[in-house]
C-alpha cells in the first residue's frame, strides 16, 4: 500500500470528499502520501562501491577523498575487466601495415576481428583468417654446463639459421633438427652475426633444449587466406593452387600465385598439410609472406575472421 500511496492518493481523496469511506480521513491520506515519498528516496540512494562496504565490515571509515577513490577503483576494476573478456573471448582490432591481402585489404586498413566464429565452426578454405605468427626467436637462456655455453652462445640474440634451414618458427626448427642423422653437426647463426657450434646430432638431442638453448618466442598478428586444411594436400602449379590433385576454383582463389621463388619451402612440391594445421597464402601472391616460407599454422593460434573494418573512413563497412 506504502509504495502506491502517490498513485491512489488522489482517488482516495475523492472518495472521502463524496463519503464513501467513512472511516478515511485526509490526515491519514497524506501519511500515506508522506511515507511515499519517503520510500522513493530511499530507492534512489546510491550504493557504496563494494570495496568501500569490505572496509566498512572491517571497521574502517574512510573519509569523503579516500572514499571517492574506491568508488573510481571500482569503475576502472570493472571496466578493465569487460575489456579483458571482450579482447579475449570476442573481438580485437588489428591493423596490417603491409601490402600482402591487396586488394581485398589495403595497407593501413584497421578492423576488428570476430572471434566467437571459430567457437562454432572449423574454418575453411576461402576464409580470411587472422592468427598469431612467430616474429623471432630469441635466445632466452643458456644451461650451465651446456654445450651451448661450451659454444659461447650470446644470451638475446636472434636465431636466423639452424644450419642452413631459416628459423621461421620453433616446428621448422624442430623438424630439421629431426630430420639429421646421428653425427651430424649443429650450427646455430644469428641475425647478430654470430656462428655458433653446438656439436653433433645424438639419439637424446632432438631440439635446441637439449643442448642447453632456451628461447623466447615473440609472435604477433597475420591476416592470410585459407586455402588447405589438415589432411589436405597442397601444391601450387603454373600459378593455381591444386588440393588433393584438384585445382582450387572460384572467385576467392582466381588470382596468380608465385611459386617459382628459391626461398619457398612449401607447396612447390606436393605438401601434405598435418591434422590440425591450415596452409594460408596472401592475395598479392607476389609480396606476401606466407605459409610458402614458414609452413603451417596451427589451429592454437587461429584468432579470428576481420569483419568490420574502421579505416580508413572512406573503406568503413563490413568485410
Amino acid at each position: 500500500m506504502v509504495r502506491n500511496a502517490i498513485l491512489w492518493q488522489p482517488v482516495a481523496w475523492l472518495l472521502c470528499r463524496g463519503g464513501s469511506w467513512g472511516w478515511c480521513t485526509m490526515e491519514a491520506i497524506d501519511w500515506d502520501l508522506q511515507e511515499g515519498l519517503m520510500w522513493r528516496k530511499r530507492k534512489k540512494k546510491k550504493r557504496p562501491a563494494w570495496i568501500l562496504r569490505l572496509v566498512w565490515h572491517y571497521g574502517w571509515k574512510p573519509g569523503r577523498v579516500v572514499s571517492e577513490i574506491f568508488e573510481w577503483t571500482e569503475v576502472i576494476v570493472v571496466a578493465v575487466t569487460l575489456a579483458v573478456l571482450i579482447m579475449t573471448f570476442i573481438t580485437v582490432r588489428m591493423h596490417v601495415p603491409t601490402g600482402s591481402m591487396i586488394p581485398s585489404i589495403e595497407i593501413k586498413d584497421s578492423f576488428f576481428v570476430d572471434r566467437i566464429t571459430y567457437y562454432f565452426r572449423n574454418p575453411k578454405p576461402g576464409d580470411i583468417v587472422v592468427f598469431r605468427h612467430t616474429v623471432y626467436i630469441r635466445i632466452k637462456s643458456v644451461e650451465a654446463g651446456s654445450s651451448a655455453e661450451q659454444a659461447d652462445v650470446v644470451l638475446g640474440e636472434h636465431i636466423k639459421y639452424v644450419g642452413d634451414v631459416p628459423a621461421y618458427t620453433e616446428d621448422i626448427v624442430n623438424e630439421y633438427m629431426a630430420s639429421l642423422s646421428q653425427g651430424a653437426e649443429i650450427v646455430l647463426r644469428t641475425a647478430e652475426g654470430g656462428t655458433y657450434e653446438l656439436g653433433q646430432k645424438t639419439a637424446d638431442t632432438t631440439s635446441l633444449e637439449d643442448f642447453g638453448i632456451r628461447l623466447r618466442i615473440k609472435k604477433q598478428m597475420y591476416v592470410k587466406r585459407l586455402v588447405a586444411v589438415g589432411g589436405q594436400t597442397i601444391q601450387i602449379l603454373g600459378g593455381d593452387i591444386h588440393i588433393d590433385g584438384e585445382k582450387l576454383e572460384g572467385e576467392r582463389f582466381d588470382r596468380y600465385y608465385y611459386s617459382n621463388d628459391f626461398r619457398f619451402q612449401y607447396a612447390v612440391e606436393p605438401t601434405l598439410v598435418p591434422e590440425g594445421h591450415y596452409f594460408v597464402l596472401g592475395d598479392n601472391s607476389g609480396n606476401s609472406f606466407d605459409s610458402r616460407f614458414w609452413g603451417f599454422v596451427s589451429d592454437a593460434d587461429i584468432v579470428g575472421v576481420p569483419y568490420l573494418r574502421v579505416w580508413p573512413l572512406t573503406r568503413v563497412g563490413f568485410m
